[in-house]
């Protein structure tokens, strides 16, 4: 993102160059592929920024993770989620192993109920005789099977509550995987997911709109103030962005001091008015040091706006989210613009270009 620099030399934001690099290129935007592509923006590997060059615009999952194994044989280790999965795939496994033995057991004692019937039916023996024989067999089958029963119940309660925690865990990897540790919002991992979504059904694509925003001249805000004073009003920018929403918003960090929000059964009037109603509040907020009276505002956001009727699929809808964006920069920052067809922006930028 192209915003305003001061006179010293600007520090790149490297983890939304090399973000937004990847989304250009349409690589998944994973730990593993970001861990490659971050080596490559570094240059501490000419071998490897070669090889990734080489694999073109449209690099396959299959040939990055081979590219990852030959260079960084960490970059496969089970995460805690892998973990905490496979955990709780080998407990579910006994469960239905167990559930499985207790099948085999009520079939067999549905087999001694068919011969005792046998036995009582028969006209072969007198009448005491089959009697006695019959409730000896079906004695011993009921209380072996109730026996086995209490053992099994027992069992099946305990791997549930053992998966309860295994799930529990499993949440909470889950929900730290996908938040950005920063602002607390949701991350562009969880981002991703939640667009794929919205093309999953009708009545989503129908009635939702993207929200893209950055703020403005961030970098400048970098370069005089200092990465913790910026990583202080990031966080600030992102508590505004959510407190100014409905609470059912989706809002996320996509990368450095760009944020996104979808918007569920709402107008395209209704986007715009929230779009609005963020940079108002935001341009109105003090950014001030309490201590030594340093005002770092204003701060403002540019913002791009996009209804998912408008685009073909996700990634369609977020490229034309992002080329209002763009408009909304050029335009003059600290404004909203909605995506219309003949606007555009240069989409088939070489990621190489931002090692800079």
């Amino acid at each position: 993102m192209q915003t305003a620099t001061s006179n010293k030399t600007p520090t790149p934001d490297i983890a939304a160059q090399v973000t937004h690099a990847m989304r250009m290129m349409g690589v998944a935007p994973i730990p593993r592929n970001y861990e490659l592509y971050y080596e490559a923006y570094l240059g501490s590997n000419p071998q490897l920024s070669k090889e990734l060059a080489a694999l073109g615009s449209r690099a396959t999952q299959e040939e990055l993770d081979a590219i990852g194994a030959q260079y960084f044989s960490h970059i496969h280790h089970p995460s805690g989620i892998e973990r905490a999965h496979n955990t709780l795939a080998a407990k579910l496994t006994e469960l239905v192993n167990l559930l499985k033995d207790e099948q085999y057991a009520l079939e067999n004692y549905n087999k001694v109920l068919d011969e005792a019937y046998l036995n009582m039916t028969s006209k072969s023996a007198a009448s005491a005789d089959i009697l006695r024989h019959a409730i000896g067999i079906l004695t011993e089958a009921t209380v072996d099977t109730m026996n086995q029963g209490k053992e099994r119940v027992q069992t099946v309660v305990q791997k549930s509550f053992e998966m309860e925690v295994i799930r529990q865990e499993l949440d909470e990897y889950k929900r730290i995987a996908n938040t950005d540790s920063l602002t607390r919002l949701a991350n562009r991992r969880a981002f991703d997911d939640a667009l794929a979504g919205v093309y999953n059904s009708e009545h989503l694509r129908n009635f939702t709109g993207l929200l893209v925003a950055d703020i403005d001249h961030f970098k400048k805000v970098n370069d005089t103030f200092g990465h913790p004073v910026g990583d202080k009003i990031l966080a600030t920018v992102g508590g505004v962005i959510r407190a100014n929403l409905r609470r059912d918003a989706f809002v996320a960090r996509t990368g450095g001091e760009e944020f996104a929000v979808i918007l569920h059964d709402i107008t395209q009037e209704e986007c715009l008015q929230a779009a609005d109603r963020i940079r108002t509040v935001l341009a109105g907020t003090p950014f001030k040091n309490s201590r030594t009276g340093v005002n770092y505002g204003p701060i403002t956001l540019s913002v791009g706006v996009c209804m998912a009727t408008e685009a073909d699929d996700p990634v369609d809808l977020y490229n034309k989210a992002d080329v209002a964006l763009y408009s909304a920069k050029n335009a003059g920052r600290n404004r909203t613009i909605l995506f219309e067809e003949g606007m555009r922006k240069d989409s088939g930028r070489n990621w190489l270009i931002y090692r800079r």
